[in-house]
C-alpha cells in the first residue's frame, strides 16, 4: 500500500506503525511529494526539449490543448495515413479527440492473399487523470508509427494490417484538472484520478471511469462512496465519457480485435478478468500475447514487467474497462497495461523517462500485434 502523509502527521504516523502490535514495516519512497510535483512545471517548460519533431516535444508532458493540436498536426503532416475522430464530449463539454492511423493497403493472410475486412486496434490513455505517462506513451507510439511507416518494414507491415484508433486522453476533464494551475508553481490537484461530474455529495466530484462499465459493475474493488477514488458512479455508465467510448467501440466491434487501456504505475501487462481472481476460458490465448509483449519490452532496456490477469496480478477491480471490452464487446485481445515505474516516482514519473517508456512499450506492442495478426488473419 502506498500512502501520502502530510508533513505535520509524519512523526505520529511512524510512531503508530512502530507501536502497532504487528510493528508494521515501512519504507519512505518519496520524502517530499510536493517538491516532485513542483519540478513538473507543465506550463513553464524552462528546459529545451531533447527529442523534438514536428514542433512537438515528445519528451515533455503537455496540456490537453497541446495534445489536441498535435493530433491536428499529425493529420496535416501525414494526410495519407492520419485522420482525426471525436468520440464525443465530456461532462465539461471538452472534445474527446482521437487520432486514426490507416493505410490504403489491404490486409493480407499469411499466404499473402488479401482479406475483405481489415481488423482494427484501439489504444487509450489517461482514463485516470494523474497517470500522465499513459497519454505521453500513446503519443510517442502513434508518432513513431506515422514517421517510420516508410522506413521500418515491421511498422509498414503492421500499419497495413490494422487500422488504429488512438485516444490519447480518455478522461479529458480530469486530465485538464491535474494540469490546471492554482498558484504559479502549484497544480490544483496533480494526483486527481476521477472524472469531474457532480455527485450527490457536495465537494465530492467524479467517478472512477475504470469502475463505471456495465460488466460486473460495482462488485469487488469498487466503492459506492462518492468521495472514494474508486467510486463506481451512481449506476453503470453514469459517466458520459465511458458511455461515449462504449458506443464507439460497440459500433466498431465487427473490426476491433485488440484493446489496450494504458495506465501507470506498476509495470504490469494484464488481461481479464478484473472483477475476480479467476481466469476466463481464453486466458492462455490472451496471456501468451502478454508474454510476447513483456519479453520484447524487456529486451530494450531490461525493464521487468509481470503479466497475468488483472484480479490476480494487481487487485480485484470490478466494472473495469477491459472486462467490458472482453466480456461484452467480444474484443478477445483486451489488455490493461501499467507503465513505469514500480513506485520510486509513481504517478509523478519524471519527463526523462517518457522516451524510454515509449520506446520499450512500442517494442512490446509490436510483438503483441504480430502475435494477434497470426490469430486474426490465419
Amino acid at each position: 500500500i502506498d500512502i501520502s502523509i502530510p508533513p505535520e502527521a509524519i512523526d505520529s504516523f511512524s510512531e503508530y506503525l512502530s507501536s502497532n502490535d504487528d510493528k508494521i514495516k515501512y519504507d519512505v519512497v518519496m520524502n517530499d511529494i510536493g517538491a516532485v510535483i513542483d519540478r513538473q512545471k507543465l506550463l513553464h517548460k524552462l528546459l529545451p526539449s531533447t527529442f523534438n519533431a514536428d514542433d512537438f516535444a515528445y519528451d515533455k508532458y503537455h496540456t490537453l490543448e497541446d495534445i489536441h493540436a498535435w493530433i491536428d498536426k499529425m493529420v496535416q503532416t501525414y494526410p495519407t495515413l492520419a485522420s482525426t475522430f471525436t468520440v464525443g464530449q465530456s461532462y465539461e463539454k471538452r472534445d474527446m479527440k482521437g487520432l486514426k492511423i490507416s493505410s490504403s493497403k489491404l490486409a493480407t493472410k499469411r499466404d499473402g492473399t488479401p482479406v475483405n475486412q481489415k481488423k482494427a486496434v484501439w489504444w487509450d490513455g489517461g482514463i485516470h487523470a494523474r497517470e500522465w505517462i499513459s497519454p505521453a506513451t500513446n503519443i510517442f507510439i502513434a508518432h513513431t508509427l506515422l514517421s517510420n511507416y516508410s522506413k521500418d518494414p515491421t511498422i509498414t507491415h503492421l500499419v497495413d494490417q490494422f487500422d488504429y484508433y488512438i485516444l490519447p486522453v480518455f478522461n479529458v476533464d480530469g486530465y485538464a484538472y491535474t494540469c490546471r494551475k492554482k498558484y504559479f508553481f502549484l497544480f490544483t490537484d496533480r494526483l486527481w484520478r476521477k472524472t469531474r461530474s457532480k455527485t450527490i455529495i457536495p465537494l465530492c466530484f467524479g467517478a472512477d471511469p475504470n469502475r463505471n462499465w456495465d460488466y460486473k459493475w460495482c462488485e469487488g474493488g469498487a466503492s459506492r462512496d462518492p468521495c472514494s477514488d474508486t467510486y463506481c458512479g451512481g449506476k453503470p455508465f453514469s459517466e458520459i465519457e465511458t458511455v461515449q467510448v462504449s458506443k464507439f467501440i460497440g459500433a466498431h466491434n465487427d473490426t476491433i480485435v485488440h484493446y489496450i487501456n494504458f495506465h501507470s504505475y506498476s509495470q504490469l501487462w494484464m488481461t481479464p478478468w478484473g472483477y475476480t481472481t479467476k481466469k476466463p476460458d481464453q486466458f492462455k490465448l490472451q496471456d501468451d500475447g502478454s508474454a510476447a509483449a513483456v519479453d520484447a519490452l524487456g529486451a530494450v532496456f531490461g525493464t521487468q514487467y509481470v503479466h497475468g490477469n488483472i484480479g490476480a496480478t494487481i487487485y480485484v477491480a470490478s466494472g473495469n474497462t477491459v472486462d467490458w471490452t472482453s466480456g461484452t464487446a467480444n474484443v478477445t485481445f483486451s489488455y490493461a497495461v501499467e507503465l513505469r515505474d514500480t513506485g520510486e516516482y509513481g504517478f509523478l514519473l519524471p519527463e526523462d523517462q517518457i522516451i524510454p517508456t515509449g520506446q520499450e512499450t512500442l517494442a512490446g506492442e509490436l510483438a503483441l500485434l504480430k502475435y494477434i495478426e497470426g490469430h486474426v488473419y490465419a
